[in-house]
């Protein structure tokens, strides 16, 4: 079945643009016409058209600049140039300002309509690829946040109400918590995805370099600077900036922070011209600002500025749940980008991984699992593939005359972690084995085992 649309054709032979028309409306398209560069920009600014086929030479005037006009205006809105002085120039110079086709008059049917086709069918895939684009990016906006524990489930329901929004967003937390993460996810659940995010590390500078880094400089603004050079604010225009390490910056950049958060507007490094962006501002930090503010170190009212959306990632430690769900995800993540086999890991090791109390939070954890799995010789990661750190002073490194010692030693902080996700969870043994990453079957067996099916019946009781 052939794709039917609203056309707009524009030629200045009244004849041609009569029967064309014509024609073209007993295929089934919706057409209107225009005979000049005039009457066809005021069509175009009056509504939306799937095609536009376009005469280059409209009397004393030019199709190209209709054709500018429509790329400029209407993008959504595909273009055929037409003309009866074919050639090769000028069909590349159409290709080249964005035609999607050139034709050359007398016009064959067979040859026009072909081409109106192809065109609508393109038309077709790119808001197709828009539509599944923008699904995507809702849906896997936070693909690489992973994490059932109700702290993580409120942070989550923070994002998608901050989101679209303009405001500020302070990410605090301690090293490693994944606070890059959680900006990159903003930025892909908003509706600046489509445009740049930048990231700044604002401790890795000094002042000096920093203020340039930020807001560019020009040439000559100092020593070593041969040219002119684009700030990243510039460079997040219309899109999300990301500065990290907040609480790093000197007092006099903390004063060229707090004008450009709340003016949008700066000057560059040796420079009189002031920029103004639309920039959306993203901020975070390991550090405690109000204790900064109280100490001096950092200034009040950026704070205040800078703090109208907290988002507070917890510790590893204090999400014991989510543990073996990021492990299995860098397990598999580090299995793809390297190419080894490896399955799973032993329940001993999983355990050993909940009883860490993880001072460098998601980022060690990712860092551990990728040594177990490159230097691991099984399929399966056992005790045996943890670094030694991350034993040292629990129980399990005990020499024991038996397994049944290790075994015992494990019980009692294996139950504690059962039991504090069934109590999350309400005892919802369904969403306490998928947030434990183990199937129901084996959060049963520990259950009975581990005298908490008899807790639970006690306590319904």
């Amino acid at each position: 079945m052939k794709n039917q649309a609203t056309l707009l054709l524009v030629d200045d032979d009244r004849h041609v643009l009569s029967s064309m028309a014509e024609w073209l409306r007993e295929q089934g398209h919706k057409t209107d016409t225009a005979a000049s560069l005039a009457e066809g920009i005021a069509a175009v600014d009056r509504k939306p058209y799937d095609l536009a086929l376009v005469d280059i030479r409209l009397a004393d005037q030019d199709g190209f600049d209709l054709l500018a006009h429509i790329r400029q205006n209407r993008p959504e809105t595909s273009v055929i140039m037409l003309t009866g002085y074919g050639s090769v120039e000028s069909a590349v110079e159409a290709i080249r300002q964005g035609a999607f086709d050139f034709l050359t008059k007398p016009l064959i049917d067979e040859e026009l309509d072909m081409a109106i086709q192809r065109a609508l069918s393109q038309r077709e895939v790119i808001e197709e690829n828009k539509t599944l684009k923008a699904q995507l990016d809702l849906r896997f906006g936070m693909e690489n946040v992973i994490g059932h524990d109700h702290r993580m489930l409120k942070i989550y329901d923070m994002i998608d109400s901050v989101a679209d929004t303009r405001a500020t967003v302070l990410i605090t937390g301690e090293s490693g918590t994944g606070k890059s993460m959680i900006a990159r996810a903003i930025h892909r659940r908003s509706g600046r995805r489509d445009k740049a995010f930048v990231e700044v590390a604002c401790g890795a500078l000094p002042e000096t370099l920093l203020e340039s880094e930020l807001f560019g400089h020009v040439a000559g603004a100092f020593t070593g600077a041969m040219g002119d050079k684009l700030g990243k604010f510039k460079q997040a225009d219309s899109g999300t900036i990301f500065l990290d390490e907040i609480s790093t910056a000197s007092p006099g950049m903390q004063v060229k922070l707090l004008r450009v958060l709340q003016e949008l507007e700066f000057e560059q490094v040796g420079g009189t011209k002031t920029f103004k962006v639309d920039t959306r501002v993203i901020l975070a930090t390991n550090e405690d600002l109000g204790r900064a503010v109280a100490e001096g170190r950092f200034r009040q009212d950026l704070y205040y500025r800078v703090n109208v959306i907290n988002i507070e990632l917890p510790g590893l430690r204090d999400r014991i749940s989510d543990i073996p769900l990021l492990a299995e995800h860098f397990l598999r993540q580090i299995c793809s980008e390297s190419g080894k086999k490896v399955r799973c890991f032993s329940e001993e090791a999983l355990t050993a991984l909940q009883r860490f109390r993880w001072p460098g939070n998601v980022r060690e954890l990712q860092n551990v699992i990728e040594r177990a799995v490159l230097l691991g010789k099984n399929p399966v990661i056992g005790l045996e593939d943890l670094p030694s750190h991350l034993l040292a002073g629990s129980p399990m490194t005990v020499e024991t005359s038996s397994a049944r010692t290790l075994k015992d030693a494990l019980e009692a902080p294996e139950r504690q972690i059962i039991l504090n996700v069934l109590e999350t969870n309400q005892w919802n043994r369904h969403a306490t084995a998928e947030a434990l990453g183990i199937n129901r079957t084996t959060l049963y067996k520990k259950m009975k085992r581990l005298g908490l099916e008899d807790m639970h019946v006690a306590s319904v009781r």
